[in-house]
């Protein structure tokens, strides 16, 4: 999966993709409109972050590729490719529970804390590419 040398971009399926983990230094980009919403990502090497209307929606460490990122009020689904094992922080709804598959492989439960945050680990190597699909339950 290539970076987005754009930083975010939409995709011709109505998602959206961002993130460039090949960065040394931190790149951003504010007031990216898609659906009537403005998004700002912040991206290299040791971090990637994205807001929505400056509220937080996504963030990894270290620094990732994110492809069709899609989210609805039961889902989110998204690509993720890094260049090793990954921290992967989402704003969902606050204490609420939800199912986690990563290449469609089921895991236990989770529940978001008080502030709505979901964190996933993930075991990455170079160039690996993980589909990612949160349900709420």
């Amino acid at each position: 999966m290539p970076v987005i040398k754009e930083l975010i971009r939409k995709e011709d399926n109505g998602t959206l993709s961002f993130g460039n983990y090949e960065y040394d230094s931190k790149q951003k980009k504010s007031d990216f409109e898609f659906e009537g919403d403005l998004y700002k990502v912040k991206t290299f090497k040791e971090i990637t972050k994205l807001e929505k209307n400056g509220l937080f929606v996504y963030e990894s460490v270290p620094g990732t590729v994110v492809t069709e990122l899609k989210a609805t009020d039961s889902e989110v689904c998204f690509s993720v490719e890094g260049l090793e094992d990954t921290s992967i922080t989402l704003e969902l709804e606050p204490e609420t529970e939800y199912k986690v598959y990563v290449d469609d492989t089921s895991f236990d439960k989770m529940k978001t804390n008080l502030g709505g945050k979901l964190v996933l680990s993930l075991e990455m190597d170079a160039g690996q590419v993980a589909k990612i699909r949160v349900v709420k339950l």
